[in-house]
C-alpha cells in the first residue's frame, strides 16, 4: 500500500448509503423530507419559546438550545448528503471535511453536556419544587449552557487538530460522513498518544455526562417513589420520560458506534446508526417535546 501524508490529501470521496441510482433518488426524497421537517420543526419550536413569556423558564431555555443544536447539526451533514445523492461528484475537499468534522464534533459534544444539564435541571425541579426558581437562577442556567458550548468547542478543536495531522493511506474513500471513526480508519499512523487522547475525549464527553445523567435520574426515581401523591408521581414520570427518550436516541446511537470493538466494525450497520443520530434524531426531538408539553 502506498502511503501518503495528510498534506498530500486534497479531498475525500464520500460513498453515501448506496451506489444504486434508483435507491439514491429514493434516499434523496427521504432526506429532503426529513431535512425540511427538521428545519421547520426546530425553528418553530425556537420561535414559540422566544415569543411566549410563559415559556421563559430554565427547562424551555434548555429545550430551545437543544433545538438550535439539532438545527445546526442536521445542516452540517444533510445538504452534502443530498448533493451526493444526485451528483456524480461525491468528493469533499480536505478543508471541507475538516470543517465538517470540527463543527459537527463541537455540536455533538455540546449536546452531550446539554443533555446532562437538562437531567440535573429535572432533578432540581422534582426534588425541590418550592426552591427550584431560586436555586436554578437565570445566571446559573445561562452559565451552564455557556459552559456546555465552550466545553464542546474546546473538545472538538482538540480532537480535530490532532486527527487532521495523521497520515492517511492511499485510499481517500470515506463511508458516509467526515466523522471520527471513518477518518481514523483511513490513517496508518495512529499512535498510542493519539489513542490516549481519544479515550480522554470520549470519556470526558460521553462517559462523564452519561454518569451525571444516570446519577440525576437515580436521584429523581428515589424522590418520585417517596411521593404520596399518585398524580404527582405520574406528572414527574411523564416529564422525565420525555427527556429520557431524547437521551436514549442520542446516547444510544453514540454508544453503539464508539464503544463497539474495532474488530467488529460493520460498515452497513454503522451507516444506519450514523443516519439515526445525525439526521433522524434532530427531526424527532421537537416532536417529542411538543407532544409532551
Amino acid at each position: 500500500m502506498e502511503e501518503k501524508n495528510h498534506s498530500s490529501v486534497t479531498s475525500f470521496i464520500l460513498l453515501g448509503l448506496t451506489n444504486h441510482p434508483k435507491l439514491q433518488l429514493l434516499w434523496f426524497m427521504v432526506f429532503t423530507f426529513v431535512y425540511i421537517t427538521t428545519l421547520i420543526s426546530n425553528i418553530t419550536l425556537i420561535v414559540v419559546i422566544c415569543c411566549s413569556s410563559r415559556l421563559h423558564t430554565p427547562m424551555y431555555f434548555f429545550i430551545g438550545n437543544l433545538s438550535f443544536l439539532d438545527f445546526l447539526y442536521s445542516s452540517i451533514y444533510t445538504p452534502k448528503t443530498l448533493l451526493n445523492c444526485i451528483s456524480e461528484d461525491k468528493s469533499i475537499s480536505f478543508a471541507g471535511c475538516a470543517a465538517q468534522f470540527l463543527v459537527s464534533g463541537g455540536l455533538a459534544c455540546t449536546e452531550c453536556y446539554l443533555l446532562a444539564v437538562m437531567a440535573y435541571d429535572r432533578y432540581m425541579a422534582i426534588s425541590n419544587p418550592l426552591l427550584y426558581a431560586a436555586a436554578m437562577s437565570k445566571r446559573l442556567y445561562i452559565g451552564l449552557v455557556t459552559t456546555s458550548y465552550l466545553s464542546g468547542c474546546a473538545s472538538s478543536s482538540l480532537i480535530t487538530s490532532y486527527t487532521l495531522t495523521l497520515s492517511f493511506c492511499d485510499s481517500n474513500i470515506i463511508d458516509d460522513f467526515c466523522d471520527l471513526l471513518p477518518l481514523v480508519k483511513l490513517s496508518y499512523d495512529v499512535t498510542d498518544s493519539y489513542q490516549s487522547l481519544l479515550y480522554f475525549i470520549l470519556t470526558f464527553n460521553i462517559i462523564l455526562p452519561s454518569a451525571l445523567i444516570l446519577i440525576s435520574y437515580i436521584s429523581i426515581l428515589a424522590v418520585i417513589l417517596k411521593m404520596h401523591s399518585t398524580k404527582g408521581q405520574c406528572k414527574d414520570f411523564s416529564t422525565s420520560t420525555t427527556h429520557l427518550t431524547t437521551i436514549t436516541l442520542y446516547y444510544g446511537s453514540i454508544f453503539f458506534i464508539y464503544t463497539w470493538p474495532s474488530s467488529s466494525y460493520v460498515l452497513e450497520r454503522d451507516k444506519v446508526v450514523s443516519v439515526l443520530y445525525t439526521v433522524l434524531t434532530p427531526m424527532l426531538n421537537p416532536f417529542i417535546y411538543s407532544l409532551r408539553n
